[in-house]
């Protein structure tokens, strides 16, 4: 999704009309649920045996995604004929204020599909509702370890992981080979900012007087939070907080990062209008030629513009207008001030959330049946599939055997070389520090981002602001000094 990939697909959302964010109620075995669709946030769902509702608040996660809900909910019902799951749909410029209503209401839905790097902030709030106790055995040994523990806060599990991808940046093959960029010993070995830097310089070009730019990354709407963490993860800051719980965004190297956000756009590489660049109009100028390297990246770009070559060449009159021919290329984010690669791990998933009151196990259980429903077999197949992203589950590997995916090679071993870089969960982060931490980004850190990127104020002194709040939020020893 936050993460998260919360924006995973950004490009094609659709804006839904959705239903309303009453109160959930009790189904007490009765046909018609509540406006909302929750029998469950009331914590009064039906005994054993009797119907019970399942209520999701799930975004377009892939581009064909919203398309199976009818589907997924039919098979749903099949597998448990006396269980009902009722999916809301949301775009990702909405979800997370949609969400947000509905928890600050009371009365959020039992699953909503987000980035793993939220979970702290609901935890703190008192919404999620801990599984640990009601995910069989069956499921856990289902799924690869590592992402699992994504869903983690402390020793408590609050729902279950969709995927495990990189937040990467994508290049156009011809224009990185006019450029003389060696893509492929960049997609294994990596490059520093220096090396990044004189390649998207050469990536400008003007053609029929038409401005190509070599770098054009997504800092608006649902992507504002990307760029910098993205970036400053490779430059010795893996996690908001140090191995010893202390702020890391006070560290000199920080500062450094933001001048290189202002150097790429002051030397030309990257647009002036830069701040203004949301997911669908960075998408569009990638696929219209009028940048050579994009971001954030990930697997799904490769499928999207395969699909848009398809109606190119089929003339259709369905293809992104004024676009082009696009191999995409998986490409690594460049490291900064010698500090070894760290990959923005999106681990994104089924979060299960409880209303006010104390849900009974029996639901419990009927929420967790739901949400490993969503994440494993055919439907995790399916969705990851549409991706381009790698399998997580053992029945999703299983599932998808049957299924055709065309994926470039060279890219599958780049994700490969990303992910063994990937930056590690992180549940020893106590919820009040990581809320203070979102808190502080939400308020500080994306504000004054969006002012260094319309170059109203200096890398020095948005760094001083961050400083400043960091400082006030966890004091003088809480933060990193070097």
């Amino acid at each position: 999704m936050k993460r998260k990939l919360r924006v995973l697909a950004s490009i094609m959302a659709l804006t839904l009309s959705v239903t309303s964010l009453a109160a959930c109620g009790s189904s007490k075995g009765d046909s018609s649920p509540s406006p909302s669709g929750s029998a469950s946030a009331s914590g009064s769902a039906a005994p054993s045996g009797e119907k019970d509702t399942i209520t999701a608040l799930l975004p377009p996660v892939s581009p064909t995604y919203q398309d199976n809900f009818a589907q997924m909910e039919k098979e749903f019902n099949a597998l448990y004929p006396n269980l009902t799951l009722k999916i809301e749909p949301a775009s990702w410029e909405d979800m997370s204020q949609k969400l947000d209503t509905q928890v600050n209401a009371g009365s959020p839905p039992d699953i909503a599909f987000i980035g793993s790097g939220g979970i702290a902030k609901y935890v703190d709030q008192g919404m999620l509702m801990d599984i640990t106790d009601s995910v069989t055995p069956d499921m856990v040994s289902d799924f690869d370890p590592l992402p699992l523990e994504y869903m983690k806060n402390g020793n408590s599990l609050y729902g279950l992981p969709a995927y495990m991808e990189v937040h990467a940046i994508g290049g156009n093959k011809q224009f990185l080979e006019q450029a003389g960029i060696d893509w492929k010993k960049v997609q294994q070995e990596g490059w520093t900012y220096e090396q990044f830097r004189e390649a998207i310089k050469k990536g400008v070009v003007t053609e029929n007087g038409k401005k190509r730019y070599g770098f054009v990354f997504a800092t608006a709407g649902v992507a504002s939070r990307d760029y910098l963490t993205i970036l400053v993860k490779n430059a010795g800051m893996p996690d908001p907080f140090t191995s010893d719980l202390k702020y890391a965004y006070t560290s000199k190297n920080y500062l450094e990062v933001l001048k290189a956000v202002r150097q790429m756009i002051d030397d030309g590489s990257m647009p002036k209008e830069l701040s203004s660049v949301d997911a669908g109009k960075r998408w569009n100028m990638f696929l219209t030629g009028q940048t050579m390297i994009t971001g954030k990246g990930l697997a799904v770009f490769e499928n999207s513009a395969k699909k848009n070559n398809a109606k190119i060449d089929a003339n259709d009159g369905s293809a992104v207008k004024d676009s082009i021919k696009v191999d995409y290329v998986v490409l690594p984010v460049p490291s900064f001030l010698g500090q070894p690669p760290v990959s923005s791990t999106v681990v994104d998933g089924y979060v299960t959330f409880r209303g006010k009151k104390e849900p009974t196990a029996e639901h419990k259980a009927n929420v967790v049946k739901a949400a490993y429903f969503l994440a494993s077999g055919k439907v995790a197949a399916t969705t990851n599939n549409d991706l381009f992203a790698a399998h997580i589950t053992k029945s999703a590997k299983e599932a998808a055997k049957s299924m055709t995916i065309d994926r470039n090679p060279d890219n599958i071993a780049a994700v490969d070389v990303m992910l063994s870089h990937a930056a590690k969960p992180r549940p020893d982060i106590p919820t009040d520090k990581a809320a203070q931490a979102i808190k502080l980004e939400d308020e500080v850190i994306i504000p004054k981002l969006q002012a260094l990127l319309a170059n109203e104020i200096k890398p020095e002194a948005m760094y001083e602001a961050v400083k400043a709040a960091a400082i006030k939020a966890f004091g003088e020893d809480g933060v990193v000094k070097d």
